[in-house]
């Protein structure tokens, strides 16, 4: 059980009809909402994880919310980061986050962070407060948390999501429980982990994760019921279906003693190389395509690596659609080289990491490209009045 020190923590009348149907609850009673009031929660990150954990952390009346959050809310985040609204596009998320817990519970008091979490500043934010919710999206950022939380020896409350699919588990609850490292030694490969945005999310599926986290968290401050710690809990929407795997600490983890480049950790600083590793990607700028597409320039061969549905939404005018997995599975590669004949190959995903290992691939066939640094990202925020379809 966390050490909280309730001695001197009062409900106020306002306060003991708010929480009146925890108060009904054997497990939970007056000591049980004292330790909520007392407890403070630090969550890493407000989006589709972090907005039902803080809606739901502050409804049941933890005392204090810390928020880390850098970003500002723009469209894409409301189909899922339902803590943020319309009224706030535009602006920074830990204030739209802020004022919404206030709307449910005034009483609780919220720190908030507008910086991103790093090896410098970790452990001065995290080591306040009493439990860490984990509300990352890479691989980096989780290392980072799940480091700073076993050096501080703070409980971890871990969750993640990716299309229809989820995973939760409770990290470092004991100098003695598993931590993120049992779950994963080391990190996969960069070009094999798509992010949400490459392969999407449905809204609804963070918002289940999100409140297994929740409830973890709200037990562990009450001290009651069996957690998360030692079981990693698998939900696939699809199925409907729950399963879970033991987790134990490993004997061959290494000791934690300081935190690290997480960056360079997970393969995010390095180039991507081909296989033969005797040279680095080419790339170019969207500025510096565009300059060649106004040129009418006859032998530019631009290829569209993301999916159909990605193209219909909108897409560079002349590219020539081929998902990534006909490349990776060798289906486009005779008809990619037949495209290249004659003509310059310049190639484009969503942000620039499907295009990278598309490439990679084709120069293991002997096809050499551009890389479009950025993408239809950096194409849409840069060249905004450029021709495009949608």
């Amino acid at each position: 059980m966390l050490p909280l020190d309730i001695s001197g923590v009062e409900l106020l009348p306002d306060e003991i009809a708010r929480f009146s149907r925890h108060l009904a609850l054997p497990e939970v009673g007056l000591a049980g909402q004292k330790r909520l009031k007392a407890a403070s929660v630090l969550c890493v990150g407000i989006g589709g994880l972090g907005s039902p954990i803080l809606l739901y952390l502050a409804a049941a009346g933890v005392g204090r919310l810390g928020i880390v959050d850098f970003d500002l809310v723009d469209h894409s985040n409301l189909q899922r980061q339902v803590i943020h609204g319309t009224s706030w596009l535009g602006k920074p998320k830990i204030e739209s986050a802020k004022a919404r817990i206030h709307e449910i519970n005034p009483h609780c008091q919220v720190d908030l962070y507008e910086i991103a979490l790093n090896s410098d500043n970790a452990l001065d934010i995290i080591r306040p407060y009493d439990i860490v919710c984990d509300g990352t999206d890479n691989f980096p950022a989780r290392y980072l948390v799940n480091d700073a939380c076993v050096m501080l020896g703070k409980p971890n409350i871990y969750g993640a999501v990716f299309r229809f699919e989820g995973q939760a588990s409770v990290f470092n609850l004991t100098k003695d429980s598993p931590n993120y490292r049992d779950l994963y030694p080391e990190p996969p490969p960069t070009d094999m982990v798509p992010s949400c945005a490459e392969g999407g999310v449905v809204g609804v599926l963070p918002g289940i994760i999100g409140l297994i986290q929740a409830i973890e968290t709200v037990k562990i401050i009450i001290g009651i019921g069996n957690s998360l710690s030692g079981r990693l809990l698998l939900f696939d929407a699809l199925k409907m279906s729950f399963r879970e795997l033991k987790l134990c600490p490993s004997t061959e983890s290494p000791v934690i003693d300081r935190l690290i480049d997480y960056q360079d950790f997970c393969g995010m600083n390095r180039p991507v190389n081909d296989d033969s590793n005797d040279g680095y990607l080419e790339r170019i700028s969207v500025q510096d395509l565009k300059k060649l597409i106004d040129n009418g320039d006859a032998e530019l061969l631009l290829l569209d690596v993301r999916e159909q549905y990605e193209y219909e939404i909108s897409s560079i005018v002349g590219a020539e659609l081929i998902p990534l997995s006909y490349i990776e599975n060798g289906e486009a590669i005779e008809r990619i080289r037949e495209l290249v004949i004659g003509r310059r190959l310049f190639v484009y995903c969503k942000a620039g990491t499907r295009s990278q290992r598309a490439l990679h691939e084709l120069k293991r066939h002997g096809i050499e490209g551009v890389n479009v640094f950025g993408g239809m990202d950096a194409w849409t925020r840069a060249l905004n009045s450029s021709p495009s379809r949608g």
